[in-house]
C-alpha cells in the first residue's frame, strides 16, 4: 500500500557528508530509519557551493525493507532536502537512481530544518537518540518531513 506520510525528522549531518537519523510519521508515530551518503560530483556543480546530492535510504522497521531515493541537499548546516529532477553531467547510475524508472511509485521527499543543534546540544541529542554516531562531530537538524509514494509491502523482483 502506497503511503503519504508527514512528521518530524531528526538528522545528524556528519562531517564526511553522510547523514544518519530517523523520521517519525505523525499522528501514527511510525518510526523509519534514515541513512544517506553523499554522491561525488566529478564536475564543478553550477548550483552553488551548498548543493549536493544524497543517496537516501529509508528503512521501515516493521517490514524490514528499505527504499532508496536520490535527493538534493541545500544549505550547509541547516539542510533542506527535496527531490531532484535533472542531474545532467553526473554518472549514469546516479541519473538512473534519480529518474527511478524501475520504481512502480516515485518517492517524493521534502525536509526543512526548523531547529539546528551544534556542539554540546548536538552531542546530547545524538547520545540520546542516535548513539551510533556519537563523537563524530555531527550537527543535528530537526524539522518537518513529508514523504509520498512510500511503498514497503510490494515484493521486489530483484529479491
Amino acid at each position: 500500500m502506497k503511503k503519504d506520510v508527514e512528521g518530524v525528522a531528526s538528522i545528524a549531518l556528519l562531517p564526511s557528508g553522510s547523514i544518519s537519523g530517523h523520521f517519525v510519521s505523525l499522528p501514527e508515530s511510525v518510526c523509519y530509519a534514515l541513512h544517506g551518503t553523499e554522491l561525488a560530483c566529478e564536475r564543478e556543480c553550477s548550483r552553488g557551493e551548498d548543493y549536493r546530492l544524497i543517496k537516501l535510504t529509508i528503512f521501515d522497521y516493521a517490514s524490514k525493507r528499505e527504499r532508496v531515493v536520490v535527493v538534493e541537499c541545500r544549505g550547509h548546516d541547516a539542510a533542506r532536502f527535496q527531490n531532484v529532477d535533472h542531474v545532467h553531467g553526473w554518472e549514469e547510475d546516479v541519473v538512473g537512481m534519480v529518474e527511478q524508472k524501475h520504481e512502480k511509485h516515485r518517492i517524493q521527499i521534502s525536509f526543512e530544518c526548523d531547529t539546528l543543534k551544534a556542539e554540546m546540544a548536538a552531542e546530547d541529542h545524538i547520545r540520546k537518540f542516535m548513539p551510533n554516531v556519537a563523537g563524530l562531530g555531527a550537527v543535528v537538524n530537526v524539522g518537518r518531513m513529508s514523504v509520498s509514494g512510500l511503498e514497503f509491502e510490494v515484493e521486489d523482483e530483484s529479491e
